[in-house]
């Protein structure tokens, strides 16, 4: 055994054992202030809680365990490859184990640190197989990325069936009140996986039902229609709206030539453009994503009836929507805000909730609705004519243990059904039938990736497959095919009567040809709906979205072609938008045609619940701490997050004896980050506050001058960001004088006597979202919704 004489061992070493003696002291202080942070907050849950254990400031030496996962975690339901049931196993069988490190084979590691050379300085060797296995994994660490959808976020949770959709469907987990575990993965469309959150794309809303009669997906989105009427065109919209080929930007965004060059030549794609074009294509938040399955389905019942439906994922809190501006700000400050948004939310215990609605339509034969073609992608049928009906809620409470196993390799496909529930002639729908499996083959390894943890049915599976890369599964028996005896005839199908999925026997006539059915052909009167149906306030963020795409195109024809469009769904939308390009307006190819408003499709006018907003209290020590304390409370009580924001980290009123805990200082928030804000205080500017260390901050010298009259610049800027940005700002005592000298003043800006006072006018303002009569379009827009 070779030992180091103390003078050959390294400065680093010593250094190393030097600050472990320092480390040892500042542990103890640092235990102490999470103590004291602990008992702090007096029962408030504040996301960004630490692990199972929090850690120590010197490197452990002492062998132990993995730790656990936090209490806002879940793994995937153990079970076998083959669906069989562990209810012995602990949720974390599939984790790592034991208390050293290991080689993949499960070999104990004396060091992994230095490579095995032929002497110190000498060159590495050949045979040093753990530097070989420990780089080859990295090498092969990442999977190919979905070529759409690659950017997302995903969590678990449970449904509810209300029990009330058994008249139309068999399917097992929509009867009864029965409750059903879920996987729920959002993304955006087009951006690849190291984009943003907040960019202006279509969101997908993808849920994977673990019923008991097998897996069932809900592979939906936030729009209810698609660009294209057929998936023959899938690659080249996508083509079209993914970054030029030549220079391979805008990344994750529409607004270039090619994508315009596609949906103003395709004219199918005006009404998906139209909504993408709205606050819908910009959410708020995942936990106010509203949900549609796109496609018409079929529903079959225990008598064999048949219905036609369209599923919806109503959000409990609303469906809302971020401004243009505060999106912007989002994706340069906080990439990640979707994905942190939701996980904040579970871990706060506000769990996300939708309820699953359907409409349904008699299942005739030409399978149309009140002369709407319900096997059209491209349209809707508004609410009004066909009411959603809700069936079901469904809850997330449970954030991933290990990202990439659960959201990265999660495989959807509209083909898993379940006996109860059918596809239709969709033409988009039946290309979706073969392309979802084809993907998973490159991006998963091969045809077992149903046998992932995160993929496995919660029931038995006996496929007769076998082989294949990755193979988890040990089958037993010798003939894998039907019928046998060398097995027993094992296994035995089922049969329609014992609960065996059967087709709908549909009748099918007419020659092969490649053309759509004339009733596909109307491009612009869903669009014109849509247009119709939202209110002033949405009609000029919609005008302002289609100015700044077209802005961003260099062909003038595309622009000048695209207006055409915009001319044969509404002469003022045409008018604006014509304006804001500086092009003359053209006239329309088709007149616009008279249609009723749909009041659903708007996001704008109702009231929703408040659960999990995140609301700012600006204090400093000169205060009104007290105020602030209570204030704490309130917003907790409210179910809502309260987020001190003061001039540092740590703790806020230590002379006070009764000291609470900072989540943001003045140089870690930013208005985008709260739904509303409360200032308690006028905070005078505090360190840095010079543009060279904190480029939210202005001015210099000047500021420490008169400190009394001076607000700190940062928070001036939070509160006018939030005003542009149409949100509540509340403030008592001397918090009114910043509100004075930020300029801020008018529609939703309260002024209360107390805290408490202030919360409850600004709680009641947040319950619309936004405080939209603050910015009134500046001429009203004809037509429309008042």
């Amino acid at each position: 055994m070779v030992t180091k004489d103390e003078s050959e061992r390294g400065s680093t070493e010593q250094l190393a054992e030097a600050a472990s003696s320092v480390a040892q002291g500042a542990a103890k202080v640092a235990k102490g202030v999470a103590d004291t942070v602990r008992d702090a907050v007096g029962g408030i849950t504040i996301p960004g809680a630490p692990g199972s254990e929090p850690p120590t400031v010197q490197e452990p030496t002492e062998p132990r365990e993995p730790l656990p996962p936090k209490p806002d975690q879940r793994a995937p339901r153990p079970g076998s490859a083959t669906g069989k049931d562990l209810p012995s196993a602990p949720d974390d069988i599939r984790s790592q184990a034991d208390a050293h490190l290991t080689t993949a084979q499960g070999m104990r590691l004396a060091e992994t640190d230095h490579s095995l050379t032929a002497g110190p300085r000498g060159p590495v060797l050949l045979q040093d197989h753990h530097l070989r296995e420990k780089l080859m994994h990295f090498d092969h660490e990442r999977i190919p990325e979905r070529v759409v959808h690659a950017r997302g976020t995903g969590a678990h949770g449970r449904f509810r069936s209300y029990g009330t959709a058994g008249n139309i469907t068999r399917a097992a987990f929509l009867n009864g009140e029965t409750e059903t575990p879920v996987f729920v993965r959002f993304s955006t469309v087009v951006g690849f996986r190291g984009s943003a959150d907040t960019v202006r794309d279509t969101r997908g809303f993808a849920v994977k039902f673990y019923t008991s009669e097998g897996n069932f997906d809900l592979v939906s989105n936030n729009i209810p229609v698609f660009f294209i009427q057929d998936a023959i065109k899938f690659p080249d919209v996508v083509h079209a709206v993914k970054p030029e080929p030549a220079r391979e930007i805008p990344q994750a965004q529409s607004a270039h030539d090619t994508f315009w060059d596609f949906v103003s030549l395709h004219t199918e794609a005006q009404h998906h453009t139209m909504w993408n074009m709205s606050g819908r294509g910009i959410p708020y938040s995942f936990r106010t994503l509203e949900g549609f399955g796109v496609h018409t389905f079929r529903m079959v019942a225990a008598d064999g009836s048949t219905t036609l439906v369209k599923f919806f994922w109503k959000p409990v809190l609303g469906a809302h929507s971020l401004v243009w501006e505060e999106a912007q700000l989002i994706n340069g400050v906080d990439p990640d805000f979707h994905r942190r948004d939701l996980y904040d939310a579970i871990e706060a215990g506000a769990h996300p909730e939708w309820e699953l609605g359907v409409q349904t339509f008699p299942d005739t034969e030409d399978q149309t609705f009140e002369g709407i073609d319900l096997l059209d992608p491209t349209k809707l049928v508004p609410e009004e004519l066909a009411p959603v009906q809700r069936i079901g809620r469904l809850t997330l409470d449970a954030a991933p243990t290990n990202f990439f196993a659960e959201v990265e390799q999660v495989a959807f496909h509209p083909g898993h059904l379940v006996p109860g529930i059918d596809v239709t002639n969709d033409p988009l729908l039946q290309g979706r039938l073969f392309s979802y499996l084809d993907t998973q083959l490159t991006r998963l390894g091969g045809p077992n990736f149903p046998q992932i943890p995160v993929n496995r049915p919660h029931v038995p599976v006996n496929d007769m497959f076998r082989d294949g890369f990755h193979q988890h599964a040990v089958h037993t028996g010798n003939a894998p095919y039907k019928p046998n005896t060398v097995d027993g005839g094992c296994p035995f199908t089922v049969g329609a009567g014992g609960g065996g999925y059967v087709e709908v026997p549909e009748r099918v006539d007419g020659a092969k040809e490649r053309r759509a059915p004339a009733s596909f052909a109307d491009h612009f009167t869903q669009p014109r709906l849509f247009w119709m149906s939202m209110s002033p306030v949405e009609q000029q963020q919609i005008v302002d979205a289609y100015t700044f795409e077209l802005g961003k195109c260099y062909e003038q024809v595309i622009k000048e072609r695209q207006l055409v469009c915009l001319a044969n769904i509404d002469p003022v939308l045409c008018q604006k938008v014509a304006q804001g390009l500086g092009l003359p307006v053209p006239e329309p190819t088709i007149p616009p045609v008279e249609v009723q408003p749909s009041p659903a499709l708007s996001q704008i006018g109702g009231t929703w619940p408040v659960d999990g907003r995140r609301i700012g209290i600006i204090a400093d020590e000169a205060s009104d701490l007290e105020g602030v304390r209570e204030l704490r409370q309130a917003v907790h009580a409210a179910g809502m997050t309260p987020l001190v924001i003061a001039p540092h980290g740590g703790m806020l009123g230590q002379e006070s004896g009764d000291p609470f805990p900072v989540q943001r200082s003045f140089v870690t928030a930013r208005s985008v980050e709260f739904d509303a804000v409360l200032v308690a205080g006028a905070p005078a500017p505090a360190p840095p506050t010079t543009p060279a260390s904190d480029a939210k901050a202005s001015g210099g010298d000047a500021l420490t001058e008169a400190t009394e009259a001076v607000v700190d610049p940062r928070v001036t800027l939070l509160l006018t960001e939030m005003f542009r940005h149409a949100k509540a700002i509340g403030a008592w005592g001397d918090g009114a004088s910043t509100l004075v000298q930020a300029g801020v003043e008018g529609s939703g800006v309260v002024v209360a006597d107390s805290a408490t006072a202030a919360l409850s006018q600004v709680q009641e303002l947040l319950g619309a979202h936004r405080v939209w009569d603050r910015f009134p379009p500046a001429d009203a827009m004809q037509g429309g919704r008042p």
